[in-house]
């Protein structure tokens, strides 16, 4: 059986097939998402999320159809007029041209591909866009810089992308105002589900742009997901499957325990960094320990790129292909849940092994 070590879709959690067929033998696809069934597993889900993530109740958890989605709410939501992104790959730079495709005065701060930030600076905008783990990369930004950015900048809104890097990252939600990420990747779902989390600070900010004639949104602004969220429920029909299987997911980790995930989650990134640090053709993309994602581990192979899947494809691994400018000589190995120590050790054995 193939192991799927790309970013997303990546390999299925291995309880994902039994609590969807849990789903449908419960009739829940064809389920009203007004109807006590549907409120009472919109709760689980919640629950399961702040207990695995350490979400203060402070903070909002809504649900929507993608994290790509999310860059339009947060700029519809947020911004009346200026953002700055931090821009270290494809997917940051996509929620920067977000926002100025919405009209906003977006500002980016870039770094090279493969670098990061690490010292926190004075900005001018009213949220502050940091991808935490960027996909595309395979470059993490430390913890300490985004907590450092929302000291330095207390009135602005710190909004930050963790879709490849939950539920390994353990974020002190009290130092950021908003965090979103999607089901396809770290909790090994199919996609069609984005997780936003917001404080009380955007609800605010919203209701201020709504109450000076700013277009917010419709069913997707944020009073609307919060008047339906305070009664467990969606301002439309959601992919009410993914809530219940995410919910069922989270709560088989949070028995598993998130220590034992993210202790695993470093043991797993430890031997394939080592693998490509001491192997003869093949590097780690990412040349600083300090920015070495846990989660998103790039290999730049150059010209042997396409010998190395084939390779690998004949041990039954299935790499992801570098993004963008980069597919033609790097490989992106996911390290999410979904994979095994033992998958790991095997592709650390066939890197190895070419």
């Amino acid at each position: 059986m193939t192991v799927n070590f790309s970013p997303g879709p990546s390999q299925l959690y291995f309880t994902t097939e039994d609590h969807t067929r849990a789903a449908f033998r419960q009739g829940i696809p064809s389920l009203s998402h007004r109807s006590k069934m549907f409120e009472q597993f919109y709760q689980h889900t919640q629950e399961q999320l702040r207990a695995l993530l350490s979400i203060p109740t402070s903070h909002h958890i809504f649900f929507t159809a993608s994290a790509t989605e999310i860059w339009e709410r947060i700029v519809q939501n947020l911004v009346a007029e200026k953002s700055t992104h931090f821009v270290n790959g494809a997917f940051s730079e996509k929620f920067f041209k977000a926002g100025l495709q919405l009209n906003k005065d977006a500002k980016s701060i870039t770094a090279e591909d493969g670098d990061g930030f690490s010292e926190p600076i004075k900005v001018d905008g009213e949220i502050i866009g940091i991808t935490h783990n960027e996909t595309s990369t395979g470059v993490s930004l430390p913890l300490d810089f985004i907590y450092g950015m929302k000291e330095l900048n207390p009135s602005a809104l710190v909004c930050v992308d963790a879709v490849s890097s939950i539920p390994f990252v353990d974020f002190d939600y009290n130092k950021i105002d908003s965090v979103y990420f999607s089901v396809q990747k770290g909790f090994g779902m199919p996609p069609g589900l984005g997780v936003w989390i917001v404080n009380e600070k955007c609800i605010a900010k919203s209701e201020q742009l709504l109450a000076k004639g700013h277009s917010i949104g419709t069913y997707h602004s944020l009073p609307s997901y919060l008047a339906n969220g305070k009664k467990n429920q969606t301002p439309e029909t959601p992919n009410s499957v993914a809530i219940y299987v995410l919910g069922k997911i989270a709560e088989d980790m949070n028995r598993r325990g998130i220590n034992a995930i993210r202790k695993e989650t470093l043991y797993k990134s430890t031997i394939l960094y080592q693998a490509l640090q001491s192997h003869e053709k093949i590097n780690a993309f990412v040349g600083k320990k300090e920015y070495q994602s846990s989660t998103v581990v790039i290999a730049d192979c150059g010209e042997h790129t396409n010998s190395v899947i084939h390779h690998l494809n004949n041990k039954g691994i299935d790499p992801g292909e570098g993004y963008g400018k980069h597919k033609n000589y790097q490989l992106r190995f996911a390290n999410f849940p979904a994979h095994s120590k033992e998958q790991f050790e095997q592709l650390v054995d066939s890197l190895n092994s070419f």
